[in-house]
C-alpha cells in the first residue's frame, strides 16, 4: 500500500472507530446491551416507515406474521415498541416506536452527527469548505 493509501487508511479507521463510539454510548445510554443486530434492524424498518401493521413489517422485511409477532414480542419486553390498535378495525394493531426504540434505531445516525461535530469543532470554515468539495468528488 502506498503512503497515500497508509494514511488515509489511518485516517478512515480512526473516524470509523470514533463513530463506532459514539453509537455504542448512545445505545449503552438506552440501557440495551443485549439488543441484537437483527433487532436493530427491525426497529430501523419501523422507524423509516412510521407505525406499520404486522403484515406491513412482514412484507417489508419478507417475513412471516409469526416471525414478525415473535420479534416485536422481544422488541416489547425491550420497551422498544408498542402495539396501537387501529381507532376503525380492533383487529389491527399498528406496531409503533417508544423514545426508547427511536433512539437505537437512529443510534448510527446520531453517532455521525456526534463526529461532524467533531469534525467541524477541530476545523476552522475554510477547512471544512475544503473537506466538503473534496468528498463531494468521491463517488
Amino acid at each position: 500500500m502506498c503512503d497515500f493509501e497508509e494514511h488515509l487508511f489511518q485516517i478512515f479507521d480512526h473516524l470509523i472507530r470514533m463513530k463506532s463510539e459514539c453509537s455504542c454510548g448512545i445505545l449503552s445510554e438506552c440501557a440495551v446491551s443485549d439488543i441484537t443486530m437483527k433487532q436493530i434492524f427491525y426497529l430501523k424498518k419501523i422507524d423509516e416507515n412510521g407505525s406499520l401493521t404486522f403484515s406491513k413489517l412482514a412484507e417489508i422485511t419478507q417475513n412471516s406474521k409469526p416471525t414478525i409477532t415473535e420479534m416485536i414480542n422481544k422488541l416489547s419486553r425491550l420497551d422498544c415498541v408498542f402495539r396501537e390498535p387501529c381507532p376503525h378495525d380492533g383487529r389491527i394493531q399498528y406496531i409503533r416506536l417508544t423514545k426508547k426504540g427511536e433512539n437505537i434505531a437512529r443510534a448510527e445516525q446520531y453517532a455521525l452527527h456526534q463526529v461532524i461535530q467533531r469534525l467541524v469543532g477541530s476545523l476552522d470554515n475554510q477547512e471544512i469548505e475544503l473537506l466538503i468539495e473534496i468528498l463531494r468528488k468521491v463517488r
